[in-house]
């Protein structure tokens, strides 16, 4: 009798400790599954985290266009784009669409009437305070660098440079190319409508000036730029002559 006894508590007792290990077997499988997602969980988001610090996104900027200049804007996106292979698409439609509104604006702005030499009449007797061609690009060159391109550069371009038929124009180039093989964005000559087409192929000789570029950028980063117009060619002939225009 004893002996019945003794094997049933010997098994029980086997019975209990086998359910004992194999709840303390499941325990820490339990833990380990527990901490192997947390840990997951912290790479993961460290991860995420880290990434959005090392990209940040670029703030979405749009523009808004005429209706009637829509096309044009287009066109001048797709040039601007087979200027290189390395052309961002999205930067070549975020400075065409920048430059036809920003033209459209200073077009309302600078009032312009009959001819472009009429309108530099007006200017130089009063009668309006910019649009001179140099200033068209003055602040289109402004607007443009805002945006703060990074696979087409801005270069200054002038032509006939101190004498009566001398005209700026900005020079949109892939970044490291040629001036010369940049598209020229001009709107003086069109009366306050813009004008795209490759700078070598204009009728008018350009050259670069980098200085001036440097110093329209420079002047417009101060707190108070200066907007004095400088001299023009006719001006200058005029004054030196002795005749003011008044006569």
């Amino acid at each position: 009798m004893h002996t019945r006894v003794n094997i049933d508590e010997r098994n029980f007792r086997s019975i209990s400790c086998g359910v004992a290990r194999r709840d303390r077997q499941w325990q820490r499988q339990s833990v380990h599954r527990i901490a192997l997602v947390i840990f997951m969980f912290v790479l993961w988001t460290t991860t995420g985290f880290a990434s959005a610090g090392q990209q940040p996104q670029k703030p979405s900027i749009s523009f808004q266009v005429a209706r009637s200049d829509l096309a044009k804007a287009e066109a001048l996106a797709n040039q601007l784009a087979a200027l290189s292979p390395r052309v961002d698409r999205t930067e070549a439609k975020l400075l065409a669409d920048c430059a036809y509104a920003t033209v459209s604006q200073l077009r309302r702005q600078y009032r312009m009437f009959a001819t472009p030499i009429f309108n530099n009449f007006l200017i130089y007797h009063g009668l309006r305070k910019r649009g001179y061609c140099y200033q068209w690009s003055e602040d289109l060159l402004v607007a443009l660098d805002a945006l703060k391109l990074t696979s087409l550069e801005l270069r200054w371009g002038e032509s006939n440079p101190d004498n009566w038929r001398e005209n700026n124009c900005i020079v949109v180039t892939a970044k490291g190319r040629p001036f010369r093989s940049g598209i020229m964005l001009e709107s003086w000559r069109h009366l306050g409508h813009l004008y795209f087409g490759r700078v070598g192929a204009d009728t008018d000789p350009y050259v670069e000036n980098r200085a001036y570029a440097r110093f329209v950028l420079a002047r417009s980063a101060t707190s108070n730029p200066s907007r004095a117009n400088r001299p023009i060619a006719f001006q200058r002939s005029n004054e030196a002559s002795g005749n003011t225009g008044d006569n």
